[in-house]
């Protein structure tokens, strides 16, 4: 019988298993297998270089910080195994984990941080330059700041608001961005639409798709394919940016908790509290909107904070003092 399961192995994960171990709640945490571009520690370990999180002024790459991460959750007596979830069931309690070849694990609390898969266009090259830091990425928001992206032609791929957002992004830090989609006309919401088309510096190349990435240690260009007449063309961009979408990694519920429309995790507002007593949720598989490595962190600290209060009111450890404005000491804000 296990306290506290947490299942992931990315900042909100490891953020919940540093302040659950705090707790002394020896949380286990399933952190998971290697499965293609999925690794153990979540999308961060395809980043080669972090410059937006608190507290590294130079700068750390994402496989560095989630292991600094992870050995600070070990420290203080969390538990890691490295294991996929299969399958779970929360219809009763305690709450049953069951992991890839492990016998099946009993919690009386469980923090689904799971995370979001970046869908990929799955060509040539791609993959292997996202994952040497090549100038394939994607999130252009975590990434397109970085000097390999200054001053350089860049391309998006995609045609919804969150490509559109990206294109705009980029354009603080490209010489001019170049939006890549398969169809005639966007999906994306008309103001966004119109906001790119009206950009000075952005460009599009209608009914186009990338079948390959060109260049060896970083990125030369893309070879694109025309999806009327089949005609094949080069561009040369100095970085790439995948933006069509994310894929909560939630498969392994089963239909266990809630989903939103869009297949997140749903939680209760500014909560991390699932439709399930006792399940929590937390990071980018509950968070469609933002998807940052600071963010999920932040809604880990919160699930972990939720389950310790949660497992004290029914007799499990204390209760964690939360400080409010009758908590405060005079002149504090």
């Amino acid at each position: 019988m296990e306290t506290l399961v947490i299942i992931g192995s990315g900042p909100a994960a490891w953020t919940a298993a540093i302040y659950a171990a705090r707790a002394n709640l020896r949380p286990l945490v399933f952190e998971g297998e290697p499965q293609g571009t999925q690794l153990p520690g979540g999308q961060l370990m395809n980043t080669t270089e972090i410059e937006n999180f608190p507290g590294f002024p130079d700068g750390i790459t994402g496989p560095e910080l989630m292991e600094r991460m992870k050995a600070q959750a070990l420290r203080f007596g969390a538990r890691a195994v490295m294991e996929n979830v299969v399958g779970v069931d929360f219809s009763e309690h305690p709450f049953r984990i069951r992991p890839h070849y492990s016998e099946e694990v009993q919690a009386l609390a469980v923090i689904v941080a799971t995370g979001a898969s970046a869908k990929w266009l799955g060509v040539p090259n791609e993959e292997r330059l996202a994952r040497s830091g090549g100038g394939v990425s994607a999130c252009a928001v975590c990434d397109a700041a970085l000097p390999i992206y200054r001053d350089k032609r860049l391309a998006v791929v995609g045609g919804g608001d969150t490509a559109m957002e990206e294109a705009l992004y980029t354009t603080k830090f490209s010489s001019e961005t170049v939006i890549i989609h398969r169809r005639d006309r966007f999906r994306a919401s008309k103001i966004m639409a119109d906001r790119v088309l009206s950009h000075p510096k952005i460009r599009v190349l209608w009914n186009k798709r990338v079948i390959e990435v060109l260049g060896y240690d970083a990125i030369t260009g893309v070879r694109l394919e025309d999806t009327v007449t089949g005609e094949i063309s080069e561009l040369e961009v100095g970085g790439l940016f995948v933006a069509i979408g994310h894929t909560p990694n939630t498969a392994f519920l089963e239909g266990q908790l809630e989903l939103t429309p869009n297949g997140y995790i749903k939680t209760k507002p500014g909560r991390t509290a699932t439709s399930v007593d006792g399940v929590f949720a937390a990071g980018d598989v509950m968070d469609d909107y933002y998807r940052q490595a600071v963010t999920a962190a932040a809604t880990g600290c919160m699930a972990a904070l939720e389950a310790e209060r949660w497992l004290a009111q029914r007799g499990i450890g204390e209760a964690p003092v939360l400080e409010t404005a009758e908590t405060q000491a005079p002149g504090q804000e």
